[in-house]
This record gives structure tokens, C-alpha cells and sequence, in this order.
């Protein structure tokens, strides 16, 4: 009966609403740091949950788990510890569809300014924060990677214990939806590349390597003024992509 009073007095200063004991304790969690809570009522809604039966068993009484409406202590021993893995599998694929809502995003933008999933460890990005991503939307395909947009690259996370989180928690859409949300921090991309030089002179091979790709963005450059697209401070992919879907449209 002791637990039902902590449980009762526990007060969070998570931002969610509906604030739950096992979620705070699975956000609680070492290596869980890169997930948001999820509301109350967006799990209880079957509608937010479909086609997920198929990824994991008992979905009524995991989402009861989840929302404390039922005790996972007072569940069979044998089966505790399944019905642990299979609902933290399941906050994990309800999260990954939560974060592309509106409320979703909002809660994200809040860990993004704070720097909660780490800076681009990319020298010329200048310690740009990260946001997570999966390579797939399947489950148990591929570990979460981190995407860097004034780069535009991926990375492993540096921890471990974010190494071995699902990328499918997060889903593939992710950054893309983040920006389209939240066009006002997409960073200006940089032209800064790293060429290996010896007392000051650069070596032969890469030397003919960065002219070589000097050449390719300066006519790149050339053939996008052409069709009229912005060139220069030229922010993340995702407005570069929005000009030109106009411009293909327009002919």
C-alpha cells in the first residue's frame, strides 16, 4: 500500500496535462532522455494506435500500464517483465507518431532549444543542435541516429545508451515535419570544408580534390541563378526543396 502513496504524492514538472507514474518512470529511465511525454488521452485513443496490435500483444492492457490505470506489480510474475518490455516497445511506437502533432512538435522544439539530443560534433557547424531520426519506420531495424540540418548529415549518438534506442521511436518524417514547423531555425548552411595541408601547402591530391569540387559548386551555383533560386544565406534543405518544387511547378 506504501507504493499507492508515493504514486499519489508524486509530483512531476513534466509539461504533460495528464501527468502518469510509469511514464514518468520511463522517461526516468538512463538512455531514454531523447523522448517527450506523451499525453493521456492521445494513447487512450484507439484511433492513434492503429495497426499497432500487430507489433506488439495484449494492447489493451499495456496501454492501461502505461496510463496507470492498472498495476504492472500486481500482474502474474511470469508474465511482469514481458508486459514491461512490450510496453515500453509500445510507448516507443505511439511516441514516433505523437511527435508529429502539433502539441508533439511543441514539446520537441522545447528538448531541440535545450540541446537535450546534442550538438553536431562537425567542427565547421559550430555546435548546431541535433534532433533524433530513424532509418526506418519498421521496429528493430535500425538504432536512432541524430541529424545535424546545417550539415546535413547523420551521426551516432556519443552515449551508449542512445545507441541501442530504436530509431523507429522516432520515425523517418521527424526532421523533416520539425522544420516544416518550425521554418524560423533551420540554420544557414556553410561552404567550409576541411583540406589537409603541410607547412601551409596543401597536398597535391587534395589539393586537385577541392578544386575539383570547387568547380562543381560554382556551376552548380551558376545553373541554380539561373533558374532563379536563392543562392546566397541559403537556409536548410527543406525551404531549398519548397523553392524549387515552385519553380518545377511554374514551367
Amino acid at each position: 500500500m506504501a507504493n499507492v502513496n508515493t504514486n499519489e504524492e508524486y509530483i512531476s514538472d513534466s509539461s504533460s496535462d495528464f501527468t502518469e507514474y510509469w511514464i514518468d518512470l520511463f522517461l526516468g529511465i538512463k538512455g531514454n532522455e531523447y523522448f517527450c511525454d506523451i499525453d493521456e488521452e492521445y494513447i487512450r485513443d484507439r484511433f492513434n494506435l492503429t495497426g499497432l496490435n500487430q507489433e506488439v500483444s495484449k494492447l489493451p492492457t499495456l496501454i492501461d500500464i502505461i496510463t496507470d490505470l492498472v498495476d504492472i506489480e500486481q500482474q502474474p510474475e511470469e508474465h511482469k517483465d514481458a508486459l514491461e518490455l512490450n510496453a515500453r516497445i509500445l510507448y516507443g511506437l505511439i511516441h514516433a507518431r505523437y511527435i508529429l502533432t502539433s502539441r508533439g512538435l511543441n514539446k520537441m522544439f522545447e528538448k531541440y532549444r535545450n540541446g537535450d539530443f546534442g550538438y553536431c560534433p562537425r567542427v565547421h557547424c559550430q555546435l548546431h543542435p541535433l534532433l533524433p531520426v530513424g532509418l526506418n519506420d519498421q521496429p528493430r531495424l535500425a538504432s536512432v541516429k541524430l541529424y545535424c540540418a546545417k550539415c546535413e548529415d547523420l551521426y551516432n549518438p556519443k552515449s551508449g545508451r542512445h545507441s541501442v534506442v530504436d530509431g523507429a521511436y522516432f520515425g523517418t518524417s521527424f526532421p523533416a515535419m520539425f522544420f516544416q514547423n518550425f521554418p524560423q531555425v533551420i540554420p544557414t548552411h556553410v561552404k567550409e570544408t576541411y583540406v589537409p595541408k603541410v607547412f601551409g601547402f596543401k597536398l597535391h591530391d587534395y589539393s586537385k580534390l577541392n578544386r575539383w569540387r570547387e568547380l562543381q559548386r560554382v556551376k552548380l551555383e551558376k545553373r541554380l541563378a539561373k533558374d532563379g533560386i536563392k543562392i546566397e544565406n541559403v537556409v536548410g534543405g527543406f525551404i531549398s526543396n519548397k523553392n524549387t518544387e515552385k519553380k518545377e511547378t511554374e514551367t
